[in-house]
């Protein structure tokens, strides 16, 4: 394929010395102290801000996920920066900076005793003194870095480590791409499990003052350990914000709505050198979806065009008025993407209550190993962590070894596949959490406990809250694996900081989801439902409603997945030849890959990507 060679941020060709394996640590030791602080900071917080700043558990657990949902959305300035301007390393670099810089605020909060109010003296069943609203401030504005931090971090970072291989066709050991990302989330479950254990211990048992500079030090040592492998990094050069060329193209359609779209696609216009930067991987081929966003690639009379009298080059329109295939299909490929990518916010709606109400189910049940050692709440989350070390390991080294043999596939079976039956999974784990809630409460009422509170611990283990945590770590394995790897490579190759963003955009919707469900629970309710007494409350009768809400989405999933297309782009056999596991011929040529319905999938070398 015609076009420029990959280049660093600086704009030099790429040097063969960089990226590859040898990255890894300093990349993963990075991601691992980011993780460890981030999980050892959110795992607890729901305690927080109940026993030391003593709100409500409705408010507690709206400002939780409502701060989890802003932390979510934030990555979607972060790759418009580092699409655009700075590159991945400096947003990574940078957003570490920010969230230490929020990290050291909590640290502050939590040693300095006027910055939260004092130990609650009151007796059982009766309001203690709530934090004020310089107390609240300080702790919103140390939120407030922590979440930009997130922005900057969260949508590069999984983008940056698989620039290491290299880009689409051209990556060297590019068939190791699907694997990279199983290894991520598998040593980022290492961090979490740490974390989860020591950290959310100490602040159960020492202090919040250590409890949040452990993971202030973890955050120093990850900024520190990601910029000394600066020498070694692929550091891709940002190509323009492709939000605006996304923008670009639906004016240019807007501005020929009248115009008729030809039946044959190779009247469109193309541009090979003016697209070479943004498409290393291929240029995309058209598609006859969308086919209105079609019409501003019409070339019409009307069509100014800007020439380069010192080059000779061939001109360059107006973008705001004429965009080449490449570019119209960048934004379809986003707009297609977009109905599957929604599915997964449904599945962070109900994942976050294991942050909050799971927490709260568990303080009132029985947590004793030994007379000495009660497991603290937050620390149930574990089970979640261990299931899906367990269930990656065994996906990665059994599972996907076996399906090869029947798929032909080096991933095992397709990423759509994988989500769908995480989908699956992540219902049985609602459905088990609603069960146990009722066993829980019914047990309460049995012993004369439903006025009890938290301060009377229902004479049930603990560990029956072990399957629903369980069951969501089985779903991270699949699903949430699967949904970043399904976006990292359908997504426009200009854009995959942008795709990594989406991501996150999906936590955010979906922990802004689970507040709004939260809301209007209570509200319907009357609030009979989530009460400060859990067990007076009726938290089973809203893990019922999120069930069937989880069942529909898989429906819904389903659906999109049946009509999904794929995206489809010119490939050099040259680079084809470079990946023997394709079994493409050597030569020079061009060749088109074919884009088949998500339908169709099987072992088709067409298909882009690891599916």
């Amino acid at each position: 394929m015609a076009g420029a060679a990959p280049a660093d941020e600086d704009g030099s060709p790429k040097k063969t010395k960089q990226g590859g394996f040898k990255t890894m640590p300093f990349i993963l030791a990075n991601e691992i102290c980011d993780r460890f602080a981030t999980a050892g900071f959110n795992a607890n917080l729901i305690t927080y801000l109940t026993q030391q700043l003593h709100l409500p558990l409705v408010e507690a657990s709206n400002l939780l996920t409502n701060f989890m949902g802003t932390a979510a959305f934030t990555p979607v300035f972060g790759a418009i920066i580092a699409d655009s301007f700075t590159g991945r390393f400096w947003a990574i670099a940078g957003g570490g900076l920010l969230y230490q810089l929020g990290m050291l605020g909590l640290v502050v909060s939590a040693l300095t005793p006027s910055l939260r109010p004092g130990p609650c003296t009151a007796p059982p069943g009766t309001s203690c003194q709530r934090a004020n609203g310089g107390q609240l401030a300080m702790l919103y504005l140390s939120l407030l870095f922590t979440a930009l931090g997130s922005g900057g971090i969260r949508p590069c970072v999984v983008a940056f480590g698989a620039d290491q291989f290299g880009v689409g066709g051209r990556r060297p050991g590019g068939g190791q791409k699907w694997s990279f990302f199983n290894f991520y989330f598998f040593t980022m479950g290492l961090a979490v499990l740490l974390a989860l254990t020591v950290v959310v211990y100490i602040q159960e048992n020492v202090g919040w003052g250590w409890g949040f500079g452990i993971p202030a030090m973890a955050m120093f040592v990850s900024v520190l350990s990601f910029v000394a492998g600066y020498p070694l990094y692929v550091r891709v050069k940002p190509g323009g914000s492709p939000f605006v060329r996304l923008v670009q193209v639906v004016v240019a359609a807007v501005r020929k709505r009248n115009e008729a779209v030809p039946e044959d696609a190779a009247l469109l216009y193309q541009n090979k050198e003016l697209d070479a930067p943004i498409a290393v991987d291929g240029r995309l081929l058209h598609t006859n979806q969308l086919r209105f966003l079609d019409r501003a690639a019409i070339v019409t009379t009307t069509d100014a065009v800007v020439v380069d009298s010192s080059t000779g080059a061939e001109p360059e329109p107006d973008p705001w008025r004429l965009s080449t295939v490449h570019r119209v299909e960048e934004l379809k490929s986003i707009v297609r993407m977009l109905p599957l990518w929604a599915a997964s916010i449904t599945l962070i709606a109900a994942a976050s209550h294991n942050f909050t109400f799971a927490i709260q189910q568990s303080r009132t049940m029985d947590r004793r190993l030994s007379s000495h050692f009660e497991i603290p709440p937050a620390s149930m989350i574990i089970f979640t962590t261990l299931t899906m070390l367990l269930s990656l390991s065994l996906y990665d080294r059994a599972f996907v070894p076996l399906a090869r043999r029947y798929t032909g596939l080096p991933s095992g079976i397709t990423y759509f596949q994988r989500m769908g039956a995480g989908l699956a999974v992540s219902v049985l784990g609602v459905l088990a959490g609603a069960l146990v809630e009722r066993k829980r409460r019914a047990v309460a009422a049995e012993h004369g406990l439903l006025d009890g509170g938290a301060a009377a611990a229902v004479p049930m283990s603990v560990f029956w809250l072990v399957p629903q945590y369980a069951l969501h770590g089985v779903s991270d394995t699949l699903s949430t694996v699967a949904h970043m790897e399904f976006l990292y490579d359908q997504s426009p190759e200009s854009m995959r900081s942008s795709a990594a963003a989406l991501f996150w955009v999906a936590g955010s919707l979906g922990n802004y989801l689970g507040t709004a469900l939260v809301t209007v629970v209570q509200s319907a309710s009357g609030g009979e439902w989530l009460q400060d007494n859990i067990n007076r409350g009726r938290l089973d009768y809203y893990y019922w409603l999120v069930t069937f809400l989880m069942a529909l989405n898989l429906v819904y999933y389903i659906v999109c997945f049946h009509f999904y297309t794929l995206k489809s782009f010119e490939v050099d056999a040259g680079d084809k030849a470079r990946r023997p596991e394709d079994g493409a011929d050597q030569g020079p040529s061009i060749e088109p890959v074919t884009a088949l319905s998500a339908g169709q999938i099987g072992g088709s070398r067409h298909c882009e990507g690891p599916i």
